[in-house]
């Protein structure tokens, strides 16, 4: 297996591929092996007992296929798939200019999701409007120590300034799950339900106020915002609140500069949060909703468990559901709403997602031209009668077809 930490050392090293026996395809492993458009394919259970020192080996992390020793027919034609897809990447490349707006002229927002400043340049590469997601929590992955407040200020203020003043979403430590750092608490017995995200934060005080008077600080040198993981209850949310104001005053008597009205905004994660979604509009700037842990929670499913990978499915009802209460209740209450998680860079659900509601996506920046091109081809008016078909359709056979007809 490899962890979140584990991949993180990626993007030092050059791999070309990677496999493993354990994992699944929407763990935080899979996502980070996305956004660094590294093929790989997880949960194989037996290579390690059928792959030799030497053995040559086509990874196909499209289709999920790991071929060893292919013949050279074989390996001809994945080496034609391989110039093919580079290709259409290339051609890709000549959107990076083009407004982001459908065919009736409504404007997208779309925005990428990074782990470190390293990052930035495939940000600017993909003509990202911004930064929805900036995953704060691999700043404290791969160490013994924490890092201080300085060392955190001026990893957000590099990301900032290098952004040019467009925004960028700092979300604060989401540690937990599958995300452990070595001074972390003990592992529960099940993680994803445990200590992690803003419970964790707002158990260790000293911690969580350090992060915020970093970002605070960093707010100075572009347009930063706030996103808070794992918002559930209303305490919660007052908690929170109540601690970036105490780092405000600390601040202030200090005498440090920030952005006094810096937006703060929550992730839409858990069923509560979205059926709570108007609440939290009304006292949030912004939201934004992680489709992968909404369905994680949603369908009862461990998102690393590969035994039931194939029931995590981002197109139940209920999902789309609980996106569509959250996007309307954004709307009632005039905040704005993004989508943050896996289904915001799949150009198979970006009709969708326009004919529910949504007109900020954030995504892996490999992602964020193949949606922009589903977007120039899009007209809402169309959209949405269809995106309500499939939304109350509770056929699972009828699910692909009326995908199919969506992106037709």
């Amino acid at each position: 297996d490899l962890s979140p930490a584990d991949m993180i050392l990626f993007k030092s090293v050059h791999f070309a591929a990677f496999i493993t026996d354990l994992g699944g395809t929407t763990s935080h492993t899979a996502i980070l092996a996305r956004s660094m458009a590294i093929p790989s394919v997880m949960a194989l259970h037996n290579a390690r007992g059928l792959v030799r020192d030497h053995d040559l080996l086509i990874v196909d992390g499209r289709d999920g296929v790991v071929i060893v020793n292919p013949d050279e027919s074989v390996l001809a034609e994945y080496r034609l798939r391989q110039n093919q897809w580079r290709i259409d990447t290339d051609k890709l490349k000549r959107l990076k200019t083009s407004k982001s707006l459908t065919l009736d002229g409504t404007p997208i927002e779309l925005m990428a999701n990074i782990e470190l400043l390293g990052d930035v340049a495939a940000v600017k590469a993909a003509g990202a409007h911004g930064i929805g997601l900036f995953r704060s929590e691999f700043l404290f992955l791969n160490r013994s120590d924490l890092p201080s407040e300085d060392e955190q200020y001026e990893s957000y203020k590099a990301v900032a300034e290098a952004l040019d003043g467009k925004p960028v979403t700092i979300r604060t430590l989401d540690l937990g799950a599958d995300k452990q750092a070595p001074w972390g608490h003990t592992v529960a017995d099940n993680p994803a339900l445990g200590l992690r995200a803003i419970r964790l934060c707002l158990a260790e005080p000293g911690l969580f106020q350090t992060q915020l008077r970093a970002i605070l600080r960093a707010s100075v040198h572009g347009q930063v915002r706030i996103l808070i993981p794992m918002l559930v209850s209303f305490m919660e949310l007052r908690q929170t609140l109540q601690r970036i104001d105490e780092a405000r005053d600390s601040l202030r008597k200090d005498g440090l500069k920030f952005d006094e009205g810096i937006p703060v905004g929550g992730m839409i994660e858990v069923p509560a949060a979205a059926l709570s979604a108007g609440f939290f509009a009304e006292q949030l700037d912004f939201l934004s909703i992680g489709t992968n842990d909404l369905i994680q929670y949603t369908l009862a499913i461990d998102r690393a468990d590969d035994s039931v990978a194939h029931l995590y499915d981002p197109l139940h009802p209920a999902v789309l559901n609980l996106i569509q209460y959250t996007l309307r209740a954004g709307a009632k209450a005039g905040k704005p709403v993004s989508v943050c998680g896996e289904m915001a860079g799949d150009p198979l659900l970006t009709r969708l997602l326009l004919g529910l509601g949504l007109r900020t996506f954030s995504m892996q920046p490999a992602s964020l031209l193949q949606v922009k091109q589903q977007v120039l081809k899009s007209s809402l008016e169309a959209l949405a009668p269809m995106a309500q078909r499939l939304l109350k359709n509770t056929d699972p056979d009828r699910t692909a077809l009326l995908l199919s007809r969506l992106n037709g």
